[in-house]
Order: structure tokens, then C-alpha cells, then sequence
């Protein structure tokens, strides 16, 4: 399968596929999340997030995509959208300054890897896995010195790890950086 799938950054263009995507089959088993259009890192206080309605993240996801600002890369079988993965800049989320958790001293440095939603039919098939090589390919060539990534503690299902699973972190040169109660801080040198 991974030699079908080509990865391309998130442009403007291709808002379109962004939506069908989020739109439609993306949480087809996992409808409850089916309203985040992967927007949580971008609102400035996670303290309302709950009352967002998936119009407003709908919405907030087209403008921001609209003016560039709306990092992450997209996995194709095709023509088809398959995947997508969050990552850029530390700098860029302004959700990870507002929890202590996530607090550390070379922000500056670090490129973040946030979520990953593949769909149902193409998981378990590396697509996660060459999106997260992508995300550190494109950190290295920006000059960030650093990828991480907050793999979630204690979970067995494919929702739960929408941050990526601890085991192909590892499997991709990550190290433990640094643990909290629900999930750890991961490392790769670029």
C-alpha cells in the first residue's frame, strides 16, 4: 500500500479535499469527533473549545487553510484523500502555550507533530508512518532542530491515539522525552 500513497503539503488548492475528507469518511467510525476539523491547536483558548460547534471549526479550518496558515500534510491513494497529519512549526499552535504540560525551554527549535486522522480502511498500512516522516522532512529543511510529538497514555483504540501511537514514534528514531499523566513528550534529533 505505502507505494500508491504520495504525501503533499497543505495548500490552498486543496481545501476542497480537506473538506470531503472531514466531511465524510475521516471519522465514519468515530462520529463524535467528526466536528474538530483538526482545529483545536489553533484556538486561542482551549477553555471554550467545548462550545465550538464543527460549523465554527468548519469555518475557522477553510480560512485558515484559505491564508496558508493551516499546517499539515495530506495522504493520497490516487486521487483519493486518505489521511491527514498536523504538524509545523512548536510556534504555531497556540493551544500547546496554554497547558503546562506541554511547557519547554527550546520552543523555538521544535517542529510539533499534533494528530492524525487516517481512514478506516486504510489503517495499520504505514500511511501514518510516511505522513510523520514527511512532517520531520519538512521541519529539517525549515532549520527546526528538534520533532516532538505527545503520544497519549493507556490507549487501545484508534481514536485515542489520533496524537500517533508511542510504538511508531519510536519506530521512526523517536526517544521519551519526557512523561506526564496522560501522555509523553516524544524526541527526534533532525
Amino acid at each position: 500500500m505505502p507505494g500508491t500513497i504520495a504525501i503533499r503539503k497543505m495548500t490552498p488548492d486543496l481545501l476542497p479535499d480537506y473538506l470531503a475528507f472531514f466531511d465524510g469518511p475521516a471519522f465514519s467510525d468515530n462520529p463524535e469527533w467528526s466536528g474538530c476539523f483538526c482545529c483545536y491547536y489553533h484556538v486561542d483558548d482551549v477553555g471554550q473549545w467545548e462550545s465550538r460547534t464543527a460549523a465554527q471549526n468548519r469555518d475557522l479550518a477553510s480560512k485558515l487553510i484559505h491564508e496558508s496558515r493551516f499546517p499539515g500534510f495530506l495522504a493520497y491513494d490516487q486521487d483519493r484523500l486518505v489521511g491527514w497529519c498536523k504538524a509545523a512549526a512548536r510556534r504555531k499552535f497556540p493551544a500547546l502555550v496554554q497547558w503546562p504540560e506541554y511547557a519547554v525551554e527550546d520552543e523555538k527549535d521544535v517542529g510539533s507533530i499534533v494528530c492524525f486522522v487516517i481512514e478506516k480502511e486504510h489503517r495499520r498500512q504505514g500511511i501514518a508512518g510516511l505522513l510523520l516522516d514527511a512532517a520531520c522532512d519538512s521541519f529539517q529543511r525549515a532549520g527546526l532542530k528538534l520533532a516532538e510529538a505527545y503520544p497519549r497514555l493507556g490507549v487501545s483504540d484508534d481514536a485515542g491515539n489520533y496524537h500517533g501511537p508511542l510504538q511508531m514514534y519510536l519506530a521512526h528514531g523517536f526517544t521519551k522525552f519526557r512523561e506526564s499523566e496522560a501522555f509523553w513528550i516524544v524526541r527526534k534529533m533532525l
